[in-house]
């Protein structure tokens, strides 16, 4: 009797073949063919178990291929291809954070195709067309921008966000950190301006602001213009994320790039409670008292917790007493003109300092020595008309290698030093938000010239960070590797002799641990 017979083939090809069984062994009697995909598979197996039926041996297929009297015939016909596995899972993930409380399939597609391959409005008709999916008209995808900001959909966004992190976690405590965003433009506008890039371009460039969970989930972002001061930012971004959501108390995290008197006075006087970064030029006045008594001798994870000047530009208010050698307990009742400080020393931050002064020094000498030329780099000085290495300058920054300070107006009683130290080095997820948002998302550069079309860009950029970071958590690899692993495996209908076949890759062993990891179901 004849039968089909699957023979695996070199660099992993199947031979599809029909057999038949005589005196104990098989004998090929007809090679269909070899194939190298799963497509070409289905397409060998459906000719052959035709074939293997008694009597139809020679016939033809209607267009399977084979070859009647030298004449040839067309191939089984490819209908479709659709990634359907990663198409469903970035589906669920969008339901999961509640964004489909937004009824409009083009936003959910633009956010969807973000993941997939950030790419323009415009070619995310590819990108979707690429895996299967029915992709809406390029003007509907422009209009779901006006959309986006006429019904505000960035509100909603946020609202779902903030409700996950909170069944997920808490919103006690959030992060906050700016970056840049360039455009391929010429001219400024009120929004787009030159400004401090953080990537040293000088096209005109918006600011942006970015508040997360301590895990780097998103849970608010804002757009300013790019001349925007750094300081200026968080502010406006705290204030709606508390008015959004009703937060009236919780602590705020960020660099030493928020640190001024002024948004450090505002915060706490909205009931805010924050953890900032202090330079590391604050650290003589506010460990003079250490300094006098113990010099500047630190052992490897050493805390000192004490006092900091609230203006520091004024001399009149001391930190700590130096003719005292405890340091003073931070009271808000009694030090009204001080914030608490907390430093810390590290031997590997102090390496790790010592090799960058190190090189900053050396680039000093040679600039003084004419071997150099270079705008006056730090640690060279102008006296009487010449250049000269400072010194003195030099000497005290490598009293302070290894320091880091933290800024805020929380009670030691309520967080300890090692506590404020931690949650300031959460600030790293925020980070990663924004490297994942450039790379990953493609969030730059910007072609939209409008406001609302930049925003409405945000929107879609923020809610793509969402899923994101969602995935990112729930499986433990990055996106890159989720949207690599899923968008080859699948599913394939061939129209076989008037007849739809489908078939569908088998699913890898990564692909099954993100599924059981998210809890879906492959079928």
């Amino acid at each position: 009797m004849v039968f089909v017979r699957r023979v695996p083939g070199r660099s992993g090809s199947i031979k599809v073949q029909l057999a038949e069984r005589r005196d104990g062994r098989d004998v090929v009697i007809e090679h269909v063919g070899t194939a190298r995909t799963e497509a070409e598979l289905a397409v060998l197996m459906a000719r052959a178990r035709r074939r293997e039926h008694e009597g139809q041996e020679a016939f033809d297929l209607d267009g399977l291929g084979l070859e009647d009297e030298g004449v040839p015939q067309r191939p089984g016909l490819i209908t479709s291809k659709r990634s359907v596995l990663l198409w469903h899972v970035l589906g669920q993930a969008y339901a999961r954070l509640g964004f489909d409380v937004i009824e409009d399939e083009a936003f959910a597609q633009l956010v969807l195709a973000r993941i997939i391959e950030p790419t323009s409005k415009a070619d995310s008709i590819r990108v979707l067309g690429e895996i299967g999916v029915d992709a809406v008209g390029l003007r509907t995808m422009f209009r779901s921008l006006q959309r986006a900001q006429e019904r505000d959909y960035r509100g909603q966004i946020a609202k779902a966000c903030f409700e996950h992190a909170l069944s997920a976690g808490d919103v006690s405590l959030v992060l906050y950190d700016v970056t840049t965003l360039y455009f391929e433009a010429e001219n400024e506008d009120e929004l787009r301006k030159v400004g401090y890039s953080k990537e040293r371009r000088v096209d005109p460039q918006v600011v942006v602001g970015l508040l997360v969970d301590r895990g780097g989930f998103p849970l608010e972002i804002g757009c300013f213009e790019g001349n925007r001061a750094e300081t200026l930012t968080i502010l406006p971004v705290v204030k709606q994320f508390q008015e959004r959501h009703g937060i009236a108390d919780m602590v705020v995290v960020a660099d030493a790039g928020m640190l001024s008197a002024g948004n450090l006075k505002e915060l706490d006087e909205a009931g805010l409670r924050f953890i900032v970064g202090s330079r590391v030029t604050k650290a003589p006045k506010d460990l003079e008292s250490h300094f006098r008594w113990h010099g500047t001798a630190f052992t490897d994870g050493q805390v000192i917790d004490t006092i900091t000047p609230r203006d520091q530009r004024g001399t009149a208010v001391k930190a700590s007493d130096p003719m005292k050698r405890a340091e003073p307990v931070w009271d808000p009742v009694v030090h009204t003109k001080s914030w608490r400080a907390v430093w810390a020393y590290s031997k590997k931050r102090a390496v790790r300092d010592g090799k960058t002064l190190t090189l900053q020094e050396n680039k000093a000498r040679a600039v003084v020595a004419g071997e150099k030329a270079a705008r006056t780099p730090r640690f060279v000085k102008t006296r009487n008309g010449a250049t000269e290495v400072d010194e003195a300058s030099l000497a005290r920054a490598r009293g302070l290698v290894g320091l880091k300070g933290y800024v805020t107006n929380i009670e030691a009683e309520l967080m300890p030093a090692a506590e404020v130290i931690g949650s300031y080095h959460d600030l790293w997820h925020v980070e990663q938000s924004f490297r994942m948002s450039k790379t990953d998302l493609a969030a730059r550069p910007m072609f939209h010239h409008t406001r609302d079309a930049i925003e409405a860009h945000l929107t879609i950029v923020f809610a793509a960070l969402a899923i994101a970071r969602y995935l990112q958590s729930a499986t433990g690899l990055s996106i890159k590797k989720i949207v690599q692993t899923l968008r080859p495996i699948q599913q394939i209908t061939v129209r076989i002799a008037g007849h739809e076949h489908v078939a569908a890759d088998p699913i890898t062993p990564t692909a099954e641990t993100i599924l059981a990891a998210l809890q879906i179901s492959p079928h």
